[in-house]
């Protein structure tokens, strides 16, 4: 299985410990400042890519010195940085893309970005957001599992599309059976499991499912 984590300019306050999700099959793309953050966990740049405009001249140039992949594009663009990096991704055929450094900060940016989840979710790519408190991924409809997180315990699901249907949950605290959820919906906010696996189905529609903790 080969995973690609795309690390964005978002602020470094909502980014994790990189250096624990880094294994073997993972290669690091940093679009813009993410290229800064990934050398700051100490973890291999495999590809950085951007216009760079939110890095000085000093981690530019340690940029260029320590990634496996240089491109630079110019400031005005119709793509933003993170997703010129999703094409480099997508070119490399990968199975699943992990984001870090996409949230947090400007709420346009944040919004897009949950989005960009969708297109990749349509052409078979596992693909989630993790920050400091959330783990965010796109599902469609059918039956999926889900284990339990002890790090990310509270389990919600929010409807993207105005309506998902037969709404089912197995294994959680509060259960479901065929509900109706509509776009707005507060019924399957913070939820967890009470087995150390449970599963959720719906028959149409579109669910962003969001694990979180509390930040004491």
């Amino acid at each position: 299985m080969t995973i690609y984590a795309i690390v964005g300019g978002g602020p470094k306050a909502y980014i994790p410990d990189l250096s624990s999700y880094d294994k073997d099959d993972i290669f690091w793309i940093g679009a813009d400042q993410g290229a800064e953050v990934i050398l700051e966990h100490h973890l291999p740049l495999h590809a950085a890519i951007g216009d760079f405009d939110s890095v000085n001249k000093y981690s530019l140039e340690l940029i260029k010195e320590n990634t496996e992949h240089l491109s630079i594009h110019p400031g005005e663009k119709n793509e933003t940085d993170l997703e010129l990096a999703i094409q480099y991704a997508i070119q490399q055929e990968p199975d699943e893309i992990i984001f870090f450094g996409v949230t947090g900060g400007r709420m346009d940016h944040t919004l897009i970005n949950i989005q960009i989840l969708y297109p990749l979710r349509k052409n078979h790519i596992k693909a989630q957001i993790v920050d400091l408190q959330n783990q965010m991924e796109l599902f469609t409809k059918g039956t999926h599992t889900i284990v339990r997180n002890e790090d990310y315990p509270f389990i919600s699901f929010v409807p993207v599309t105005l309506d998902v249907w037969n709404m089912k949950l197995q294994g959680f605290y509060y259960p479901l059976e065929n509900t109706h959820l509509n776009y707005g919906s507060t019924l399957c906010i913070s939820n967890y499991l009470i087995k150390d696996e449970g599963t959720f189905s719906f028959s149409q529609g579109i669910l962003l499912v969001i694990r979180s903790k509390d930040i004491i």
